[in-house]
């Protein structure tokens, strides 16, 4: 069984930066295809970024490209997602989630692993 925990979530003013991390335990991180979700209010899950387990192909939705970061330290069992330029629409929970497929899939259906959540919330 996989164990993910998120961590690095707060309170930032619009313009400003956060890095989130996610920790895997009970499986190594190398071996799964990770991605990063966020749920607003009222609204349903979505999609932020992905990684392949070596790291060498990420992708990300169109509304952070450029923006978010995804990276990964297998050796340290986690991932990251560095966020800048933060916007107030941006405010959500963050979640991580890992798969064992080797490709990255938007849909959250396809991650069968998933951490508690961080809050990120973006003051205007």
């Amino acid at each position: 069984q996989v164990q993910l925990v998120e961590s690095g979530g707060g309170l930032v003013q619009a313009g400003g930066s956060l890095r989130l991390s996610c920790v895997a335990s009970g499986r190594a991180v190398s071996s799964l295809t990770m991605g990063w979700f966020r749920q607003a209010p009222g609204k349903e899950r979505e999609f932020v970024a992905g990684i392949s387990r070596s790291g060498g192909i990420s992708d990300y939705a169109d509304s952070v490209k450029g923006l978010f970061t995804i990276s990964r330290d297998n050796a340290k069992n986690t991932v990251y997602l560095q966020m800048n330029s933060l916007k107030p629409e941006d405010t959500a929970v963050y979640y991580c989630a890992g798969r064992h497929v080797w490709t990255i899939n938007k849909s959250g259906s396809e991650y069968p692993y998933w951490g508690q959540g961080t809050q990120v919330t973006v003051s205007s």
